[in-house]
């Protein structure tokens, strides 16, 4: 059983390389792209606003397996089929998207309007009130809500197996199949979602703690 396993390293290793890749590239998505979509949301013109809102009820109403399928047969209409892995950071990055955009736009809009009226008043651009008054704060307050939804997408990629992404959880499954020993494979694969885990919430504490001292000072 262990020289079995022994040989499984490696394929648990390549999966956790993509699991690792998934994550990061579709938080980088979500925080971005939702930013753009709190940003729409925030416009005057209704048409911008309510396309907005179109996408946030579409991404939180429909299940996460049909987005998933969708932008998997979508992407060989502009050339770029069999890419699995790039569907899959795009559809678990799109959906987050919109929950990120959510708590941003819960938290912007907790910022006092006094001090927003305060920088206009002083002479700031609408860019330099969002940079040095509203963004500092609405951060600091999504910062928790951030985090848990980051954690989320680790707990999404193993949607990616159902377009034949190898991640993680798919390739323990492989080795399952073609081993019959299933505890002594999932264990490597929770301690491998842990180790992915844990920096972002260590991340997360220590950029805590200094947005706290910042504020303090």
């Amino acid at each position: 059983m262990f020289a079995q396993m022994s040989k499984a390293v490696p394929e648990l290793a390549t999966g956790l390389m993509a699991t690792l890749e998934l994550t990061i590239t579709a938080a980088i998505i979500s925080f971005l792209f939702g930013h753009v979509i709190w940003w729409l949301r925030e416009q005057r013109f209704l048409l911008l606003r309510s396309a907005a809102r179109l996408y946030v009820s579409l991404m939180r109403g429909t299940p996460s397996i049909v987005q998933l399928f969708l932008v998997f047969f979508s992407l060989p209409l502009i050339g770029l089929g069999g890419k699995p892995l790039l569907a899959a950071i795009l559809a678990i990055g799109l959906n987050s998207a919109a929950y990120t955009a959510e708590i941003l736009r819960a938290n912007y809009a907790a910022v006092p309007r006094g001090q927003r009226e305060a920088a206009r008043v002083s002479g700031l651009t609408r860019f330099q009130c969002w940079r040095y008054v509203l963004a500092p704060q609405a951060l600091r307050g999504s910062l928790p809500a951030l985090v848990n939804e980051f954690t989320l997408i680790v707990k999404t990629t193993p949607l990616a197996s159902v377009i034949a992404v190898t991640e993680l959880t798919y390739a323990g499954q492989l080795i399952i199949a073609r081993t019959y020993e299933a505890t002594p494979v999932m264990l490597p694969i929770v301690l491998g979602y842990l180790l992915i885990c844990w920096p972002i919430l260590l991340l997360a504490r220590r950029l805590q703690t200094r947005l706290d001292r910042a504020r303090a000072n």
